[in-house]
């Protein structure tokens, strides 16, 4: 689809050009014809793309709205008539409904092929009788041979449209688009062997990032996460050294009121004291004619109808047991955030190639290591303050409760925009025992490196077209090469130990002894200890890993990238020298450099021997894709999308 969008503007961009030299050599005969035929062409343009488009909804069944509606089905009143001759008849009203839509849709067809057919033919002849004869002394030839390359261009330029829409139109048939009037529908582009009802059906077509109104939930979260906010504004003022005092206590209550309103749950306030909330009744009045302004009416009102239509934690629950009895995973992709389908069996085989070829996971069978983990975190974060390496403090904010802790769980991501569909691993643990620690290295940590490596890391595409914008306008060249590289399981393929070591590396290249008051030995040894104590579970079974850091972890990515960039140090001064750049975001790297194919290939096999752990697969050309860009030398000239 990028690729159409990139030739279409490509189309136009000639188109224009042609249309330029067209109006500089016509002759008047020539220029009045053009003005004739430019309206029927803009006429039969759109009506060509309709015959086109119409001629695909007939091959993909995807009848157009004003046909698609027509439903020709009643209810029929069971009590009375028996279950199989009411079924005969429901049979009937949809081969009814279909024979219409059949009929209907034809004759539609046949149309628009009728009125594309009259205006192409008056079009072509107008262009077979264009004037090829002199006019008032003008040489009509070089005229008429413009006219006919900037018509073909015009063409080319149609054809692109026309592709552009046929492909919105089988986005729309994969995104699951149905014309089925049954209640139990089957939706073959979406879901294989599974019965889905239309309200289903629906909902799975919201995609990955609809929530869901559930006051229940939000009413159980409520007053946790009131008391979470409360002590960190807490902690902020006492920072300064001021007591937030009443003020506080009545914006929470405010709050509190806010929120009930807004979930649709009663006003109950149980466990802060009434006077609390009471205590600033024209603050409250000021809340409560908020709540009653009219955008919030609005919204609560469409909350509780969205509600009466459906409930949506049933509707889920439901669908989580059909993928159960399919044996189907249902996943959003890894970076397009759509939905994805999987069978089980596909997953469990790729995960177990994966941990295969990787080396980093070792299995501990059913023995569950959460309790030794926790119990180990506590004594070891103990031993520290007992050495006077971390303070009290530090350690009651680190160490952490045994009925609030779970261990991390293992998930994979499809990666659906690559050939065969590799899987991203992630493992998810918001409650493991080492999360605090982890938090609390990463917020020290992560800022740190951002700043050592500012030069030569990007964290987005707008970064990396401003980069490329000023490098081109010295350096930009018609033979210019851009090439990406991925470097391949870079998360699990960093050994643990050196992992560590480039952090202490990253701390001495920016000559640190301390951090926040704490000695850079304190934070060796948190991250060596994070590092070292990764577990989870996947499909019933217990995992240790002991190559790496898991992709979910907070420090993880630090450490990766303190790897990564004294990794690439001297591939960085090999491309600066040759005028080149050099940009990386994680495990991406982008390079643009004016070298020849066979010399860049060349030294790519030479810094695949840098380090046995790193291993780059590369893409060479004068157009690549890297993050959500398109990037593209067009005869010494930027093109970005």
């Amino acid at each position: 689809m990028a690729q159409t969008r990139i030739q279409l503007a490509k189309a136009q961009m000639e188109e224009y050009k042609a249309l330029e030299d067209f109006e500089q050599i016509a002759t008047p005969t020539q220029w009045n014809t053009h003005f004739l035929l430019k309206p029927k062409v803009k006429l039969w343009s759109t009506k060509n793309k309709n015959y086109q488009i119409l001629s695909k909804r007939v091959e993909l069944d995807m009848p157009p709205k004003i046909i698609d509606k027509v439903d020709f089905s009643f209810k029929i009143d069971e009590s009375i008539i028996n279950q199989d001759e009411a079924q005969a008849m429901y049979n009937q009203m949809r081969q009814t409904t279909k024979d219409f839509r059949t009929q209907a849709m034809k004759l539609y067809v046949q149309s628009a092929a009728r009125e594309n057919e009259i205006l192409s033919n008056e079009i072509k002849g107008m262009i077979e009788r264009f004037s090829n004869e002199n006019d008032d002394g003008f040489d009509a030839e070089p005229g008429y041979a413009a006219f006919k390359q900037y018509h073909e261009l015009r063409e080319k330029r149609m054809k692109l449209e026309i592709e552009q829409s046929l492909y919105f139109l089988f986005e729309q048939r994969v995104e699951g688009e149905t014309n089925n009037p049954e209640e139990e529908i089957i939706a073959p582009t979406l879901i294989p062997n599974i019965r889905l009802t239309e309200e289903e059906h629906q909902v799975l077509k919201l995609g990955p990032k609809f929530i869901f109104n559930d006051p229940k939930t939000a009413a159980r979260r409520r007053l946790t996460e009131l008391a979470t906010l409360k002590r960190k504004i807490e902690s902020s003022f006492f920072q300064k050294k001021v007591s937030p005092g009443r003020p506080l206590q009545e914006f929470i209550a405010e709050l509190d009121v806010l929120l009930q309103t807004l979930h649709n749950a009663p006003i109950a306030n149980k466990n802060l004291n009434k006077n609390k909330v009471m205590g600033s009744q024209n603050s409250q009045n000021d809340i409560i004619e908020l709540i009653n302004s009219q955008a919030i009416q609005s919204q609560v009102f469409n909350m509780a109808k969205v509600k009466k239509k459906k409930n949506y934690g049933r509707l889920v629950k439901r669908l989580k047991y059909k993928f159960k009895l399919a044996n189907i995973i249902l996943q959003k992709s890894d970076k397009s955030k759509v939905f994805h389908l999987g069978k089980n069996e596909d997953y469990r085989k790729k995960s177990k190639e994966y941990m295969e070829k990787t080396q980093a996971y070792k299995c501990l069978g059913k023995e569950d290591p959460l309790p030794d983990l926790v119990q180990r975190t506590n004594k070891y974060l103990l031993d520290l303050r007992l050495a006077k390496w971390i303070t009290q403090k530090q350690y009651e904010k680190l160490c952490i409760n045994p009925n609030e802790s779970v261990l991390a769980h293992l998930y994979y991501l499809p990666k659906a925009h690559k050939p065969g569909t590799p899987l991203r691993p992630i493992i998810s643990g918001l409650k493991h025992p080492t999360i605090k620690i982890s938090k609390f290295l990463d917020d020290l940590l992560r800022p740190l490196f951002d700043k050592m490596a500012a030069k030569t890391t990007v964290n987005s595409g707008f970064e990396l077209v401003k980069q490329l914008q000023q490098w081109s306008r010295i350096n930009m060249r018609q033979e210019t090469l851009f090439c990406t590289i991925d470097v391949m399981d870079l998360y699990t393929m960093v050994p643990q130990t050196e992992g560590v070591l480039s952090l202490k590396k990253m701390l001495d290249y920016l000559k640190l002894k301390q951090i926040s008051g704490l000695k850079i030995e304190t934070i060796i040894r948190l991250s060596r200890f994070v590092m070292k104590n990764n577990y989870f579970s996947y499909d019933g079974q217990f995992y240790h890993q002991i190559r790496g850091g898991p992709m979910g972890s907070p420090p993880t990515l630090t450490v990766a990238n303190c790897y990564m960039f004294f990794y690439e140090q001297q591939i960085i001064k090999q491309i600066n020298n040759s005028g080149g750049l050099y940009s990386r975001y994680i495990d991406d790297i982008f390079i643009a450099i004016n070298w020849p194919v066979r010399h860049l290939f060349k030294q790519i096999d030479k810094w695949n021997h840098f380090d046995e752990n790193i291993k780059l697969s590369e893409n060479i050309g004068l157009a690549v894709d890297f993050l959500d860009l398109h990037i593209e030398n067009q005869d010494g000239q930027l093109f970005t999308t």
